[in-house]
């Protein structure tokens, strides 16, 4: 998922379920997530009804781990900033370098669902 943030420069997956695993460069204690979908305005639509609406973020201790340590539930708000930061919700004394996101619906479209950015904020 690159920085690229330019309408339809997505990471789509179809549907609106889906989910993403992401290796880290080391293994940190988080503490907060981004999610990032293109505004509005920038939509050719003129609605983002493809951005994630429900989503979970776990930390796993391998890519093998079926169910990772729950780490929050999340809303991503389509009236909101492109940018928005969803603190770490459940208190977890465990580092990971691996982090899963769980979409689990969209804000409407019936194909498929985008995400623009997410990154993964903590302490070494």
């Amino acid at each position: 998922v690159q920085p690229d943030m330019y309408p339809g420069n997505c990471w789509a997956f179809k549907g609106s379920q889906g989910y993403l695993v992401v290796r880290l460069s080391m293994k940190i204690y988080p503490t907060a997530f981004t999610l990032e979908h293109i505004p509005k305005t920038l939509s050719p639509t003129g609605n983002i009804t493809s951005a994630p609406r429900n989503f979970s973020v776990y930390g796993l201790d391998d890519e093998y781990q079926e169910e990772g340590k729950l780490l929050g539930e999340y809303v991503y708000d389509q009236d909101g900033e492109p940018l928005q930061m969803f603190p770490v919700m459940e208190k977890n004394e465990d580092a990971f370098q691996i982090v899963e996101l769980r979409i689990f619906s969209n804000w409407g479209h019936a194909e498929y669902t985008c995400l623009y950015r997410f990154r993964v904020h903590g302490k070494a």
